[in-house]
């Protein structure tokens, strides 16, 4: 396992158990915003183990998940506008559930946490 690797999968544990934290303190705005880090270090190790390299950004990620990823690219693309909400809006209970259950389809999908 190479030092990106490491890495990656240090943050999505970090992220995922942290926005569960925040969740049971009803800090919804935290929570959805680390779930998402959570699915972008996901997909970034996903990304990594396929293709060899970490992408630089949110529209690299994008790009090359929609080019070749099909299934993870959905559940991105619907999970971005809410990430994005969270600057701006109040973010309930109902939204962080959806980034909860998408983050643990990204791990089933990408077969890296057995």
């Amino acid at each position: 396992m190479d030092e990106k690797e490491k890495i990656l999968i240090e943050n999505i544990k970090e992220y995922s158990e942290l926005a569960e934290e925040s969740l049971l303190k009803n800090k919804f705005n935290s929570s959805l915003t680390l779930f998402f880090k959570a699915i972008c270090a996901g997909v970034d190790l996903y990304i990594l183990n396929k293709d060899g390299f970490v992408p630089s950004s949110h529209t690299h990620r994008f790009r090359i998940i929609q080019e070749k990823y099909q299934e993870i690219y959905e559940i991105l693309d619907k999970d971005f506008p809410f990430y994005q909400d969270s600057y701006t809006q109040k973010i309930n209970k109902e939204s962080v559930e959806v980034l909860r259950n998408d983050f643990k389809r990204i791990k089933k999908i990408l077969e890296e946490w057995k």
